[in-house]
């Protein structure tokens, strides 16, 4: 087990590496930067602000510094940037923001946390709704509860966030106003965000449940505990839940990717200040570091998602780690 969750970790590293060092010479290439504008600004003085912020280097020789300052202090005798308060709390400097008074530490520490708890809440609104559907369809096999709720999920499933949260801030914004269609202010401000962003990735466990419970069904130790007179519910919450969840289980990995890159949308939609938002704004600002710092955080959540997912799956299906 130690050699598959080192193993994973070297894995998790080196895509984290090669994720950022894209990032860094892509932003590069877009044309224009951070101090273009509609009102320019003059030569020499852009030329100073350049030298400054060290852009005015060679791309080789501006990642390295990136990766020395965003490395941990002790492995960084020396730094470019200046430190914040929040080096302590980090341990890393990922730099000034070009477009606003605070550096990219300060910023996604005040952003990060409204992210997370909209990624929570959609987490526990795909789950819930999605486990439920999928086992009461599987279940009822081929009644009235099986094709209702699996009709709703093919519906959910079409419909994707962008056009969801319009829908759904229209309907129960605008017309019925129950809700705030924008802001982070009010414990109801979170329903519709995380209702959107739930919702799709509710429909696909519904359906991967109700087909991983069928799959286990079928199988010839079930009929044996039937013939035996083992009481349904025994079957299905002892012997079968367990293989049944595991497609589940499985599809968690892409689902907490899609749910943690899926805010980008949605607190675009809802006006949401958190991280999702930020980096939207930076890439359309030109804001380097800032690109940098949102992408890294993104790039880490996702790995570490994907990487407990695989030891969660191992832990539930041993054979899979001969396998690797």
């Amino acid at each position: 087990m130690l050699r598959f969750i080192l193993s994973r970790l070297a894995q998790s590293f080196a895509v984290i590496f090669v994720v950022i060092t894209a990032t860094f010479f892509l932003v590069r290439l877009a044309p224009g930067d951070p101090f273009s504008s509609e009102r320019r600004i003059p030569e020499f003085i852009k030329q100073r602000i350049l030298e400054h912020y060290g852009l005015d280097r060679p791309a080789i020789e501006q990642y390295w510094n990136f990766i020395r300052n965003a490395a941990p202090k002790r492995f960084r005798p020396d730094r470019i940037f200046e430190e914040d308060p929040l080096m302590s709390a980090f341990g890393i400097n990922l730099g000034p923001s070009f477009t606003q008074a605070r550096t990219v530490n300060q910023i996604i520490a005040d952003t990060f946390p409204v992210s997370l708890e909209l990624g929570f809440w959609a987490l526990v609104i795909a789950l819930s709704l999605g486990l439920t559907a999928g086992l009461t369809a599987a279940i009822f096999k081929n009644s009235a509860l099986d094709y209702v709720p699996m009709s709703a999920a093919m519906v959910g499933i079409c419909l994707p966030t962008f056009v969801m949260g319009p829908i759904l801030a229209l309907i129960f914004g605008v017309w019925l106003g129950w809700f705030n269609v924008s802001g982070w202010f009010l414990p109801q401000d979170r329903v519709l965000p995380a209702v959107t962003l739930g919702l799709v990735y509710a429909a696909v466990i519904a359906r991967i449940t109700r087909g991983g419970m069928l799959e286990i069904l079928s199988q010839d130790f079930i009929r044996t505990a039937q013939a035996k007179g083992v009481p349904y519910t025994r079957i299905v919450f002892k012997h079968t839940l367990r293989g049944g969840l595991l497609p589940v289980v499985t599809f968690m990995g892409p689902a907490l990717a899609g749910i943690i890159s899926g805010s980008f949308v949605v607190e675009t939609i809802f006006q949401i200040p958190g991280l999702g938002r930020q980096f939207v704004q930076s890439a359309f600002n030109r804001d380097y570091f800032l690109v940098l710092g949102t992408v890294s955080v993104y790039a880490v959540l996702i790995t570490l998602a994907n990487l407990t997912v695989d030891i969660v799956q191992v832990i539930l299906n041993p054979r899979l780690r001969f396998e690797d």
